[in-house]
């Protein structure tokens, strides 16, 4: 029987991967795809799925009860798989309370009407093959010392507003497993990067700005790690989860590529100015600019339990995950022009302007 998915976020960076590896890998499926297209939800991040019919995109928001219910009733979902938030650290730590509203409230929406279309109170039971995923983040664990790695056991202390409306929403969706027995799954990765980023993330910040001869901001002294995770391969993870994934269990995807942000950063540097013979690329745009508030030294995940319940692994060494994504940014300069003016520019020099 053909499945039926809600998938929320669609129009951002993984929500928008998750699509096209959904598309690449089913035939018999239905992909209904919601965003509210704020900022970061770029409808042309769907451009190569305009036309097929496995594909539905709507325009709305995960906290409109009214809309959400009515998708349910319409579409009968399977699954829920929620990649809808507010994502960047920054922009927490200047207006935390739309990260609340959207990453928060909204799951709680998200999982109320699921739990409404889904549960039988009379009979108390849930109907068959049903399951609602949570895709969270491994900044709800806080920060790593030099040793040891994030666990699914791990407590949760978040540090900066936006990984804190995480870890609530994880709370949230695993109290409707506790409470409801809601048939549910977190996930929780590493830093992702690949195409259709936005370009406030690092990666795609440095490769942008790099091209145009433009200064690299760099915080403190850019020796903050993090597991980098090709997006491909975490969306591999999430349907695998979705699929098979016990339930109420969560799940760690990790990438096994630590590397210091000024490794990034440099490494950016060494192939764009291979790639472009251009010696006006250099070490020299590198400005370390003051650290962010609350900023975590180290991430790391151990993804053991999700490859031996599941034998999922990642299958990209950042080595070449890095050259496929400055492939495709190279490759897709409309893209990036796009995205990247207006509100972007605005954001990008409040941000960095008086570092």
């Amino acid at each position: 029987m053909k499945k039926t998915y809600l998938i929320t976020g669609c129009a951002g960076f993984i929500g928008s991967n998750f699509v096209y590896y959904m598309l690449k890998k089913y035939e018999d499926i239905l992909l209904v795809n919601l965003d509210k297209l704020t900022y970061a939800g770029n409808l042309e991040n769907l451009k190569g799925v305009e036309g097929d019919p496995r594909h539905v995109f709507v325009q709305g928001d995960i906290c409109d009860k009214e809309l959400v219910e009515s998708l349910f009733a319409k579409y009968d979902f399977d699954y829920v798989i929620n990649f809808a938030a507010e994502s960047h650290v920054d922009r927490s730590i200047a207006n935390p309370e739309i990260f609340v509203q959207t990453n928060v409230m909204g799951t709680v929406n998200l999982l109320q009407r699921a739990k409404e279309a889904w549960y039988d109170p009379a009979a108390k039971t849930w109907k068959e093959g049903k399951k609602y995923l949570q895709v969270s983040t491994d900044e709800v664990y806080g920060a790593l010392g030099a040793e040891g790695y994030f666990m699914e056991t791990t407590p949760l202390c978040p540090h900066s507003p936006y990984s804190s409306s995480k870890a609530s929403a994880d709370m949230f969706v695993m109290a409707f497993h506790d409470t409801y027995g809601m048939p549910v799954n977190i996930t929780r990765c590493s830093n992702n990067y690949g195409p259709y980023q936005f370009p406030e993330k690092l990666i795609p910040l440095m490769i942008n700005n790099v091209k145009h001869h433009k200064q690299l901001p760099v915080y403190g002294d850019g020796m903050q790690v993090r597991d980098w995770l090709y997006v491909e391969d975490h969306c591999k993870a999430i349907d695998m989860v979705a699929n098979g994934g016990k339930v109420g269990e969560v799940y760690n995807v990790g990438g096994h590529n630590e590397r210091p942000n000024i490794f990034i950063v440099k490494t950016i540097i060494a192939q764009l100015h291979d790639r472009l013979k251009d010696d006006g690329i250099s070490e020299d745009l590198i400005k370390h600019v003051e650290d962010r508030l609350g900023h975590d030294r180290r991430y790391g995940i151990d993804p053991t339990k999700i490859k031996n319940d599941l034998g999922w692994y990642p299958e990209t060494p950042f080595e070449k995950g890095i050259v496929l994504t400055i492939d495709w940014y190279l490759n897709h300069e409309e893209w990036m022009n796009n995205v990247t003016s207006g509100n972007y520019q605005k954001y990008y020099e409040e941000m960095y302007r008086n570092r």
